[in-house]
């Protein structure tokens, strides 16, 4: 292959697009070569951005607690754009709650939009992918905070991005031989606006450390998201990468 980074014409999904990490990607893929739908359910800013970015992205409304509205969208997008050649799965919230403060409403919420919303969005790409028989890639993006850069109150976060991670070996095994692959990638620290934002009891344990070289990023996280969704990680499957900024060696 001339450029196994290459995404030139390859359709690509990546949900809550609109905005921080999932914004970075949007960019750098359009960079590659791709045509991305930006798939979020605030449309005011998807579209915005698939303005500025020309033809080579499009806007596509959804939301990821709701099963139908991701059998909607995909839909959509095979119909307007395509069969996606990816699905990068990096919508999500991240609010915290103390353990012992816990509802089942908030895991209920964490876990329908971080685990159950890509467990549905994944059904319905990897049907397109299998239908269309030029395999395909899918990575999931959860949280350096499986790997201990935590912050208390996030037991229904890390709950939902576990589940998460576990949905990328058994889908690995299950798409492998329709050359689709799945992969994970685990974000460090990002002053993203949804991290920004995030509501509850102020943040406090190990990912309060400074990183050994800085916060990433949301193109730090892109570049391992390219790398899993390019033609050169045609064998890469059921792996992951923590793009943590150094933080595990301090």
């Amino acid at each position: 292959m001339s450029n196994p980074f290459s995404l030139d014409g390859r359709v690509v999904i990546v949900t809550g697009g609109a905005m921080g990490i999932g914004e970075g990607v949007v960019r750098l893929l359009v960079d590659c070569g791709a045509l991305v739908a930006i798939a979020d359910r605030d449309m005011a800013k998807a579209e915005a951005l698939a303005a500025e970015l020309g033809d080579s992205a499009q806007a596509f409304a959804v939301d990821m607690g709701d099963e139908a509205s991701i059998v909607a969208m995909t839909a959509a997008v095979v119909e307007l754009l395509g069969t996606p050649w990816a699905l990068v799965n990096n919508a999500g919230v991240q609010d915290r709650q103390l353990l012992l403060d816990g509802t089942a409403e908030e895991w209920d919420r964490n876990n329908a939009i971080n685990a159950r919303g890509p467990f549905l969005l994944t059904r319905e790409v990897g049907r397109a992918m299998v239908a269309a028989g030029q395999g395909g890639r899918i990575v999931n993006l959860a949280s350096c905070s499986l790997r201990g850069q935590a912050i208390k109150g996030l037991a229904s976060y890390m709950g939902s991005k576990g589940a998460l991670a576990a949905l990328t070996k058994a889908s690995a095994l299950e798409l492998a031989e329709y050359g689709i692959t799945v992969n994970t990638v685990l974000p460090g620290g990002v002053a993203s606006p949804g991290a920004i934002g995030a509501k509850g009891p102020p943040a406090e344990g190990p990912a309060r450390r400074m990183p050994a070289l800085g916060f990433c990023e949301p193109s730090d996280i892109a570049a391992a998201v390219a790398y899993f969704v390019s033609p050169a990680a045609r064998y890469a499957t059921n792996q992951t990468i923590c793009v943590d900024a150094g933080w595990s060696v301090t």
